[in-house]
């Protein structure tokens, strides 16, 4: 009978009611599960998963019962919240979009981090929707004082609209540039073409009415975090406004801020706003103490303050208000609303995405209270292992002072700066042909187990490439010309290629710390490894692949708006790559951005003293942080630098083609074709497993230069640098300063 009832069930599942594409994942989403689980636990691939929810395909049995089954659950735990009486319901036409119920987070303190850039390591969504034929052109014509207004009918969002999206809270969009015409009328350009009219005749009205009327904001990325605060954008007619300076002044650049007894703050403290202890820069947070988990904050971006650096957001501080508000809300729907340079919002990404703190369970009198979040960095800073800390760290205060460290007393974990000297039969051959890998760094952190929590301390340990830390281990024996690849030994011609264990590509001359992807790398290669020292990391996880994925999914979606998609065959992937961010100048810039983010918030976990008057051995403001992680830095690095060698080393025996130069994620040879294809080992259209492939993913290769080898030789001669490196210039061919190659 039991086997007759079970076949009853089955059959009622298969033909169970789904919810729709949007609530299948936001029931996911809230969950905090990723496509990548979901598919894993329904044995199915994750563009299958990513079909279902975005109503391009249906499940079918037997997979559709188990997918009911996890969405039933998920309803359960998450069901949709009834909208707040006080909310005016949508027309009939236009169904209100599901919100979420999450349990209440305690509120979290603002932030006092430096917002300067600091050392960087050298399913996509649907396509951010411009700005209204009619705001562009009459923002043309009228220097960028359009009013026009997008109709006030709402539509339901499309399918891929990320989840919240539709919250009422923040129906306008995460931000607006707010701008200013000639008769002092203020708008506010949002996202997708709306111009809103701003009331506010002072920058403490601004910030009232963004709170009280704006509807700015975004949802937040994770169960336990919280929701983005609204960000203005001020552009110098709104600045002169506001009674605020265009420009700074030399003095204010210094200080990154206009002085404190400035007219406009006095205003803001009157009307009882407090400022951050950043100040008012190019990066100004306007807030009130919270009150319980109601916060009252607003963030301001300065464009002629600097607050864009060119260096990674090009000229975007120079586009009209319609286009600036463009670019910041596809950079703001895909990454996050920015929260300060690009290395600020990299850092802000990964606690946004574990926030330290999360609330508990309710207790017998139904009060929850705030507690760690498993799988974050906690709230409290940790201190490095002596051997992970930066000189002028306070670990490092009994050291002889002008002591300098050497292998064996520091982890030295860097991107790769290594050249050669060319063989006489590579110079026989025409072009330098270079290949440069797409999100190395994010790559690098893709499924990483880094450590959480502090360091402990071992002796003699036996190796674990499962447990993050760092090692003091000699690896001076492992041996280049003979080398483990998969199972076989193969011989190669190690004077030719890089050491995987130096940033310089040196071989090791004695015990020096690594990473534990480092010293993994020298048992994959056939060599034992004996530690005699190491600092592990016992509490650890893979923290940084949500980071991961968001980043790589931005950069996917926005490449794919650029005519590049992930399934291009090899020469299609070549053609679409050239030139193609003319397709888009706009969203040209966004991807710089989140290639900046990358490298910029990795950077940030080992951010340096600026100024303030810090004395080695003292504490500096960085180091309050419990996101200020060395540790997890050289670590990303590590796997990062080992990745490009496993590709070498695998090119190297297959083809029997050795690098000429690398620099970070940037690999340069020697070929008789000026063409990637014309070296890498394609077969059939398939390439080399485990070398170089051409393709947009992270980890996958493009093009990043050809130059002729008589131009290398000839560059090198010129500035009697036989060891210049090649890959620093192979883009444009422009060397400036022989020193840069030494």
């Amino acid at each position: 009978m039991s086997e007759l009832f079970d076949a009853v069930d089955a059959l009622l599942a298969s033909r169970a009611t789904l919810p729709p594409p949007a609530e299948r994942k936001r029931l996911r989403a809230a969950h905090g599960l990723t496509i990548d689980e979901v598919a894993t636990a329904l044995k199915v691939r994750r563009a299958t998963v990513s079909g279902w929810e975005a109503g391009k395909t249906e499940p079918r049995p037997p997979e559709r019962d188990a997918y009911a089954r996890l969405l039933d659950r998920l309803a359960e735990l998450y069901p949709v919240a009834p909208a707040p009486a006080a909310e005016t319901a949508p027309a009939p036409e236009t169904p209100a979009p599901a919100t979420l119920t999450a349990v209440p987070t305690p509120a979290q303190p603002l932030p006092t981090e430096s917002t300067s850039d600091d050392e960087v390591v050298s399913a996509p969504l649907k396509p951010q929707v411009p700005a209204s034929d009619l705001a562009r052109t009459l923002a043309s014509a009228t220097g960028s004082t359009a009013t026009a207004r997008r109709p006030g009918a709402k539509k339901a969002a499309p399918a891929g609209t990320p989840v919240g999206e539709g919250d009422l809270r923040f129906e306008n969009g995460p931000l607006a540039v707010v701008d200013a015409d000639a008769d002092g009328q203020v708008v506010a350009y949002c996202r997708g073409g709306l111009v809103l009219d701003v009331p506010a005749k002072s920058l403490a009205s601004l910030v009232e009415w963004t709170l009280a009327e704006g509807k700015l904001g975004q949802p937040k990325l994770s169960g336990p975090g919280r929701a983005a605060d609204p960000l203005l954008v001020l552009t110098q007619a709104a600045l002169e406004r506001y009674g605020l300076p265009t420009e700074l002044s030399a003095e204010e650049k210094d200080a990154g801020r206009i002085p404190e007894d400035h007219k406009v703050i006095k205003q803001l403290a009157r009307a009882e706003w407090k400022l951050t202890k950043r100040g008012f820069g190019p990066w100004a947070r306007i807030y009130r103490p919270a009150t319980g988990s109601e916060r009252a904050c607003v963030q301001l971006c300065i464009p002629s303050w600097n607050a864009l650096d060119t260096r990674f957001w090009g000229d975007a501080g120079q586009l009209p208000p319609a286009e600036l508000a463009r670019v910041l809300g596809v950079y703001a729907a895909r990454v996050m609303t920015p929260r300060g340079s690009t290395a600020v919002s990299g850092l802000e990404l990964m606690t946004a995405l574990h926030p330290p703190t999360r609330a508990s369970a309710p207790d017998e009198n139904g009060k929850r209270t705030s507690e760690h979040n498993p799988g974050s960095l906690g709230k409290d800073p940790v201190d490095p292992a002596p051997c992970e800390a930066p000189d002028g760290h306070p670990v490092l205060a009994d050291l002889p002072r002008f002591h300098v460290r050497g292998p064996a007393e520091k982890l030295f974990e860097e991107a790769y700066d290594w050249a050669r000297p060319m063989t006489d039969e590579e110079c026989t051959l025409r072009y330098l042909v270079g290949l440069d890998v797409n999100m190395a760094f994010a790559a690098g952190a893709n499924g990483l187990t880094v450590g959480l929590g502090e360091p402990t301390r071992v002796t003699n340990p036996v190796f674990d490439p499962k447990l993050p830390g760092s090692w003091l281990v000699d690896l001076s024996h492992v041996d280049l010309s003979r080398v483990k690849v998969g199972k076989e030994w193969v011989e190669l011609d190690g004077s030719l290629l890089p050491s995987p264990f130096t940033p310089k590509g040196d071989h090791p001359e004695g015990p020096a710390w690594y990473a534990t992807p480092t010293v993994a790398y020298a048992q994959e290669l056939g060599y034992d490894v004996k530690p005699t020292e190491a600092w592990v990391r016992y509490d650890n996880g893979r923290y940084l692949d949500g980071w991961y994925q968001r980043l790589r999914d931005a950069y996917l979606a926005t490449m794919a708006d650029l005519g590049v998609d992930a399934d291009l065959s090899p020469e299609g992937f070549l053609t679409a790559m050239d030139g193609y961010k003319d397709h888009d100048p706009e969203l040209g810039i966004v991807i710089t951005a989140i290639k900046a983010t990358v490298k910029g918030g990795l950077g940030k976990l080992r951010e340096r003293p600026r100024g303030e008057g810090w004395r080695p051995g003292e504490r500096w403001r960085a180091l309050e942080r419990p996101t200020w992680r060395p540790d997890i830095r050289a670590a990303v690095i590590s796997r990062t630098r080992i990745n490009l060698h496993r590709k070498i080393v695998k090119h190297a025996a297959f083809t029997s083609q050795y690098p000429i130069a690398v620099l970070s994620d940037c690999v340069v040879y020697a070929a008789n074709g000026p063409a990637p294809l014309d070296f890498l080992p394609y077969r059939d259209g398939k390439p080399l497993p485990g070398g170089f492939k051409l393709g947009i993913n992270p980890g996958l290769v493009k093009h990043e230069g050809t130059q002729t080898v008589l131009w290398g030789e000839g560059v090198r001669e010129q500035f009697d640098a036989p060891q210049l490196n090649f890959a620093r210039f192979i883009k444009d061919g422009t060397v400036t300063d022989a020193d840069n190659g030494e």
